[in-house]
């Protein structure tokens, strides 16, 4: 028996904690018995949310209530993301309780109405975010009202610092810290590597900390660790760049902008990508991350992200001031997305062409060496090392005389070890049904192929394109390669790929 304000009430009863394996994409998740003690309170149901105790440490969920035969009364099963949030032991007693009502949603409401939100506020909804007490519909919410009445300028610098502040910081001794970013939607643009190995190779300090695929067929995350190890944590961080000036590691594995995740994941699911919050996500991560310098690069095409030169040059003008705002030197490139960079999508594909144009291997894809290329000639130059006008002459030479190898085989060997890309099981080529020259490659349909032959989860999955835009092609030569894990999943890409075409070949 407990006493609270003169009443005495039954203290909740301990429930036992069941681990069944129930990966839920990033959101915390609790089932029990409709018929417990919790689930028959009064105002909860099917999505409401609880707080669950145990071992002094809790985690906000969304309750599922479910029937008779699969839990017992007093049991209570997690979802893999809320068990590693509580840090849970299998079978130890836990205390459920009806999870407080979120008072930032006050401040989603406001926004949704077109009210104007401050840094305080932005810093509000996070911490509830952070602490999982707003459901992925109120978080859905919050990021609807910034797509349909964008964030003002002050809204998108306030939203970025906050983020910033929910998080771990990382702190270099060094007064220059470079780092780059792509802002996506281009297959087998995998320039990372190549320009953390030439910009670490000339003795400056690129700590670079990735992301795994959201949409796409691979991430940089998913691509590195093909190679080596990407689960690094920060001392593991510090220990690699302290060794070698750089790193590519997976940031998930720490908390640098941590709400940017759950944003990401609803983000995907609800096809919202907001210019506010892209510039948020990209430079509270490189804040957190201790870098003074960024290259940012702004692939622009007609299945890119980025359609138009008008909407890249409007990006790149609010990416600099919102980078300026936070003492960040941001350096943007609008480069061609018109067509994949490359040869290969998916993780292993796409490791497989960097490691080609690091080892300077004959028939290296000269895109990708290009690209990467320009990407390290800027972080040279704002990075001190190389005159203005110099940094493409300098990149060109560490990259033609290995350098840059050198330093990525060390770099790889500090985080764990380099390793070769893993070789798919299944492979199919697929051709043209008659001759003629390749007009237009659809960057997202070929994603689409990619994924569908089980990439980036079968890190060896996805394809291998043999043609660019401009070949002339003859009836029977490959088109590109599909590289899978099962017979099924070729014939699921060749099913797509049939009715829709990602290559145009024009007679």
């Amino acid at each position: 028996m407990s006493e609270r304000n003169g009443d005495v009430y039954e203290a909740p009863t301990p429930m036992r904690l069941l681990r069944i394996g129930l990966h839920s994409q990033g959101e915390a998740i609790a089932m029990m018995r409709s018929d417990c003690q919790v689930c028959r309170s009064e105002g909860l149901h099917a999505r409401a949310r609880v707080e669950i105790e145990s071992g002094g440490r809790r985690v906000t969920a969304r309750l599922l209530p479910v029937d008779g035969t699969v839990l017992n009364l007093h049991e209570i099963a997690l979802s893999e993301d809320a068990w590693a949030r509580l840090g849970a032991t299998e079978g130890a007693e836990a205390i459920v309780r009806p999870a407080s009502a979120a008072d930032s949603m006050s401040l989603v409401r406001r926004k949704l109405y077109g009210g104007h939100l401050e840094e305080t506020d932005f810093a509000s909804i996070l911490r509830d975010v952070q602490a999982g007490r707003l459901s992925d519909i109120q978080i859905s919410a919050f990021l609807s009202a910034g797509a349909a009445l964008p964030l003002d300028d002050s809204e998108t610098i306030a939203l970025t610092r906050a983020m910033v502040a929910v998080g771990e910081r990382l702190k270099w001794d060094v007064p220059r810290v470079m780092d780059k970013h792509c802002v996506g939607g281009l297959p087998g643009n995998r320039t990372t590597p190549i320009v953390v190995a030439i910009v670490a190779a000339c003795g400056l300090v690129i700590p670079k900390t990735s992301s795994r695929a959201i949409t796409s067929p691979a991430g940089t995350a998913d691509m590195m660790e093909t190679l080596a190890p990407v689960d690094l944590d920060l001392p593991a961080i510090r220990r690699v760049v302290e060794a070698e000036g750089g790193c590519v590691v997976w940031g998930g594995a720490v908390r640098l902008s941590p709400t940017d995740d759950a944003f990401v994941r609803i983000e995907r699911e609800i096809d919202i990508d907001a210019e506010s919050q892209l510039i948020a996500s990209v430079l509270s991560k490189k804040v957190a991350a201790g870098s003074t310098h960024v290259v940012i690069d702004i692939p622009v095409g007609p299945t890119a992200k980025i359609r138009t030169a008008e909407s890249a040059q409007a990006l790149a003008g609010r990416l600099l001031m919102v980078g300026t705002a936070l003492d960040l030197d941001v350096a943007c490139l609008l480069t061609d997305g018109s067509q994949p960079v490359g040869r290969g999508i998916g993780p292993a594909p796409e490791a497989r062409d960097v490691l080609s144009v690091l080892r300077r291997d004959f028939g290296a894809p000269q895109d990708l060496a290009e690209r990467a290329l320009a990407l390290a000639a800027t972080l040279l130059e704002t990075g001190g090392v190389a005159a203005p006008g110099t940094g493409s002459d300098l990149a060109r030479a560490v990259l033609a005389d290995g350098r840059a190898w050198a330093k990525f085989a060390a770099i790889c060997e500090a985080q764990g070890g380099l390793r070769d890309p893993p070789e798919a099981v299944q492979s199919h080529e697929v051709t043209p049904p008659a001759a003629g020259i390749v007009a237009a490659i659809d960057n997202r349909k070929l994603a689409r192929l990619a994924k569908l032959a089980g990439a980036p989860g079968n890190l060896a999955a996805g394809l291998t394109l043999a043609v660019r835009v401009g070949d002339t092609v003859v009836k029977g030569q490959p088109l590109f390669r599909l590289h899978a894990g099962t017979a099924g999943e070729i014939a699921y890409a060749l099913e797509y790929a049939t009715v829709a075409p990602a290559i145009t070949i024009a007679g």
